[in-house]
């Protein structure tokens, strides 16, 4: 019986895991394509490490941190005894916008849509 509730365990942690990696890999404007290809892996690996369905290794757990440009205790902060959240739709448009944000070329519209961005988060409500 034990060894079912270990189990239950372990696998909240990959799950955990799974949701940090996609968490920095959106953030950096990555597609898992160029995750996988990054890591030597196929785009359903990659999708099976975020989803929580496949556990990842150390070693790849290291190479995913370097491609992803990040310490490995990254994929653990706020491990410690809390219960996994979902991401609350705010968040999820923030790491939509980074996303997107990461995508243009233009250094000119970074910068309009960074001072926009700037203001209105200064603007009294």
């Amino acid at each position: 019986m034990s060894q079912t509730v270990n189990k239950k365990k372990a696998d909240d942690v990959d799950k955990f895991v799974g949701e940090k990696i996609r968490e920095r890999r959106i953030m950096l404007g990555l597609t898992q394509q160029e995750l996988a290809h990054g890591i030597g892996v196929t785009y359903q690996q990659a999708h099976k490490y975020e989803q929580g369905v496949n556990r990842v290794s150390a070693g790849r757990l290291f190479e995913i941190a370097r491609m992803l440009n990040t310490p490995v205790e990254f994929f653990f902060d706020g491990i410690g005894g809390e219960t996994q959240r979902e991401t609350n739709p705010r968040e999820r448009m923030g790491l939509e916008l980074s996303r997107h944000f990461s995508m243009i070329r233009n250094e000119k519209y970074q910068e309009a849509i960074s001072s926009l961005a700037r203001a209105l988060a200064d603007e009294k409500q």
